[in-house]
């Protein structure tokens, strides 16, 4: 998409980043458990100090958000050098196809270019065939090394004993 923008969000965005998180929410299942808040976003997005950083997509002449990417740096790593999360990448099911998400991965690895990250980590829904399609066709695939592990809050206790 030629005319497409890439930039980082802003307080007008808020109201929309929101939507779409809410669209990734409920594509993915968790929708009944999400709790951010436009506050949320203020406060943790956009205030004295950051915790994340989020990327948007749109054209220039809208102010509908086609997609976006929620991104946070794990600081240093074994070779004392950051590594990017991508928590997030979404695009609305009316662009998809229309290279938004391409542009917005592109936009990800500019991002760890310039933060000196040597690698950029994200987890894929198990059942998301078409995401792990378009990763591979960006040159990504499965980490050969790392397999992801969870322990939920209702098993703190258990691992405390």
């Amino acid at each position: 998409m030629e005319d497409l923008e890439v930039r980082p969000f802003g307080l007008e965005d808020v109201p929309n980043l929101l939507e779409l998180m809410k669209g990734l929410a409920t594509f993915e299942g968790y929708i009944n458990q999400f709790q951010v808040t436009e506050d949320a976003l203020i406060e943790r997005g956009l205030g004295d100090n950051p915790q994340f950083e989020a990327l948007v997509a749109m054209h220039p002449d809208s102010q509908d958000l086609l997609g976006m990417t929620v991104l946070y740096t794990i600081p240093y790593n074994y070779d004392l050098r950051p590594s990017l999360v991508m928590k997030e990448l979404f695009v609305t099911a009316e662009a998809r196809g229309m290279g938004v998400g391409q542009s917005l991965f592109k936009a990800v690895v500019k991002r760890a270019q310039q933060l000196d990250c040597p690698r950029i980590l994200w987890t894929v829904l198990q059942t998301n065939e078409p995401a792990m399609h378009f990763y591979r066709q960006q040159g990504a695939g499965p980490d050969e090394v790392w397999e992801g592990w969870l322990l939920k809050e209702e098993k703190f206790a258990e691992a405390l004993c």
